[in-house]
């Protein structure tokens, strides 16, 4: 933690900001959210195809919008987007614990999902633009706070969920309150117009949509967002599979978040010191793309163990208990693989991501990708979920984990080759962008 404190304190004021800055986000966000589905049809007792319109809508706002965040950024500025974005949250889960109507829960949803769509792009922007030559540097601390909020949040929001939900969104919206007063005060005034150019919107547009290298960039790496996603969908569903629905599936879906968040934590800064001694940037991203493929080869052990039979894990003797903890070791290793594979990664592909915009509308670049991975994610869930559901009922149970694992395996094909071809690096002073 001491060479943490002191990597970080080695930037200027503005990316130490932005460094808190994102580890309250998370932890204000992931304090409340993973609670809002059990008191919607809990508390409020809405119907499930409620809770999945509210839940649906936030990511919807979120997702759709990032391309417009990131347009504004560049357009009006970093700093007053995310101002913007932190205010409209705290207004978002302030509505969040009173309202009691589908209408207004709709409405507070879709604020706090504009809300990440404002300022996460801009934050993205920020942060390269500041940190200059030491943007990998940079990203990988980003990282670490990043899932340190992960992390951190669920468990004080349990703690918080024992008094009220209400009071859970209160002390959210408290902490957003905060960093809104933080940043209006502290956080200097950044501009995203390329050297000082003025702004016009068909300039901007014909810059970010004609860059073909983004394009294919975003492409390659969609896959890599849906297997980093399976931590909330294949491993918990195999996990709920192999223990049952009993307290043993919620410490074990647990682990997979504490492992995946502690690995981010401990090793962040030496994966990324050591993969920049070792390799090029896009090296490191075939790297990165190869584990997080290979992440989903454990799994694959599981899957040929039997379902678990229903019921409470409660009557349950320490063989039994024993026996679910060995079942669900390869998701583990599964979760660590994944973290591991995101720190590799992470760092090189925002860096790559500020080289192909050309240091141009680059919070417009970030918020573009966001919308095509997002969708990415999308159809990549629709499509996971299937194969769950089918291979199961065809008794190939190992099908999913090496389909997902084939995915990651293309998606580091994909990349190598435009590396090789040239697409993943700055062109010389004068070429013309293809």
């Amino acid at each position: 933690m001491t060479g943490l404190w002191r990597q970080a304190r080695s930037f200027d004021t503005g990316v130490q900001l932005l460094l808190v800055n994102q580890l309250t986000i998370n932890l204000g966000f992931y304090m409340l959210m993973p609670y809002l589905a059990a008191h919607l049809s809990g508390s409020l007792a809405l119907s499930a195809w409620a809770v999945g319109l509210v839940l649906g809508v936030r990511n919807l706002s979120q997702q759709g919008m990032f391309l417009v965040g990131g347009a504004l950024a560049d357009r009006l500025g970093y700093k007053p987007l995310i101002v913007a974005g932190c205010a409209l949250r705290t207004v978002g889960f302030t509505a969040l614990a009173f309202a009691d109507s589908l209408t207004t829960l709709i409405a507070a949803s879709a604020a706090t999902g504009l809300a990440g769509a404002l300022f996460n792009p801009a934050v993205r922007a920020y942060l390269a633009s500041e940190a200059g030559e030491r943007r990998v540097e940079a990203f990988a601390l980003f990282n670490v706070f990043y899932q340190t909020g992960i992390l951190l949040g669920p468990l004080l929001g349990l703690a918080l969920m024992s008094v009220s939900f209400p009071v859970t969104c209160l002390v959210s919206a408290t902490l957003f309150a905060g960093l809104t007063v933080l940043q209006t005060r502290r956080l200097p005034e950044r501009s995203g117009r390329p050297g000082g150019e003025p702004v016009r919107l068909r300039t901007q547009a014909r810059t970010v949509l004609g860059n073909k290298p983004f394009w294919l960039f975003a492409a390659a790496m969609t896959g890599s967002y849906v297997l980093s996603f399976q931590i909330y969908l294949a491993l918990p569903l195999e996990t709920q599979r192999l223990t049952g629905e009993g307290p043993a599936a919620t410490i074990a879906t647990s682990a997979l978040f504490v492992v995946s968040g502690l690995v981010a934590l401990l090793g962040q800064l030496r994966i990324t010191a050591w993969c920049k001694r070792t390799w090029s940037s896009p090296q490191c991203l075939v790297a990165g793309l190869l584990l997080m493929g290979a992440a989903f080869l454990p799994p694959l052990l599981s899957s040929f163990r039997p379902t678990a039979a229903g019921g409470s894990t409660a009557d349950w003797s320490a063989a039994g208990w024993s026996a679910a903890a060995l079942a669900v070791l390869p998701l583990l290793a599964c979760a660590a693989g994944l973290a591991l594979a995101t720190a590799v990664l992470y760092p090189f592909e925002m860096d790559t991501l500020v080289v192909l915009a050309r240091d141009r509308w680059v919070a417009t670049h970030y918020g573009l990708y966001n919308t095509v991975c997002g969708i990415g994610i999308t159809l990549g869930n629709l499509a996971t979920g299937a194969v769950l559901d089918a291979s199961r009922a065809a008794g190939i149970a190992f099908a999913p984990w090496a389909l997902l694992a084939a995915v990651g395996a293309a998606c580091a094909v994909a990349v190598a080759a435009l590396a090789r071809g040239g697409h993943l690096r700055v062109p010389p002073k004068g070429a013309v962008a293809v």
